[in-house]
């Protein structure tokens, strides 16, 4: 389904064809059976490599199936969260929604995410393997996350994050400025501005590595919550 309704165009951004795909009632049913089989599994007794894709994927489906139940957004911060009573964070985005049952715990994307991937696998390349359904997150993968080439796959996402502008970008006057991703998780790319910078300069290409040699502090951060979405309607 990843391959049939994901593409990256040539600026760089994984979209996804939302609308053609909500209008396949196979596709839809077929992304809900995936959900639930995955739902029967117990990611507890896997291997690390295994419980981290298993993790990841699941959570790109749930984003996906949201999304898709309520499109047309034009972003999903539109989608607010429901069942978490006065919590003012449920205006903010669905992330706080409980949506899936696993090993008999009711979760959320926030579950997901923050309660079990950051401080299981304590690894900043969980930021590349999960995503929001936004232009700014880093790319939704072309395929789902695999035991196997998992090391080699989550490196070649932080490289493409990374590179891109979204990522992190030297400025004319050479500042610096990166993904909100790298403020809003600042613990886990080392805690400072110094952390983020060594983290962005383990996974820099040539182009980028020159422009942070002299970089000590991080100037500004932005992000685009508009939807990873192929219509350019839906975008404007």
């Amino acid at each position: 389904m990843l391959a049939r309704y994901a593409s990256t165009p040539a600026d760089g951004v994984t979209r996804v064809d939302y609308a053609r795909w909500k209008a396949n009632a196979t596709d839809l049913a077929a992304l809900d059976g995936w959900i639930a089989a995955a739902a029967t599994r117990r990611p507890s007794t896997m291997p690390r490599d295994e419980a981290f894709a298993f993790w990841a994927n699941l959570y790109n489906a749930l984003t996906l199936k949201l999304v898709l139940e309520r499109y047309p957004v034009r972003s999903i911060k539109d989608i607010r969260s429901t069942g978490v009573g006065l919590d003012p964070r449920q205006f903010a985005g669905p992330w706080r929604t409980r949506l899936v049952t696993i090993e008999g715990q009711r979760m959320s994307l926030d579950d997901i995410e923050h309660g079990t991937m950051r401080p299981t696998f304590r690894d900043p390349r969980v930021h590349y393997a999960v995503n929001c359904a936004s232009i700014g997150c880093p790319n939704l993968p072309l395929r789902a996350w695999r035991a196997a080439s998992l090391e080699a796959d989550l490196d070649m996402a932080a490289r493409a994050f990374i590179n891109h502008p979204r990522g992190a970008v030297v400025l004319a006057d050479g500042r610096l400025r990166v993904s909100s991703i790298f403020k809003w998780f600042r613990e886990d790319f080392g805690g400072n501005d110094a952390g983020v910078i060594a983290h962005l300069r383990r996974h820099a290409g040539p182009a980028l590595a020159a422009g942070l040699r002299s970089a000590t502090l991080v100037a500004e951060d932005a992000y685009d919550w508009a939807l990873n979405d192929t219509s350019p309607s839906a975008r404007a």
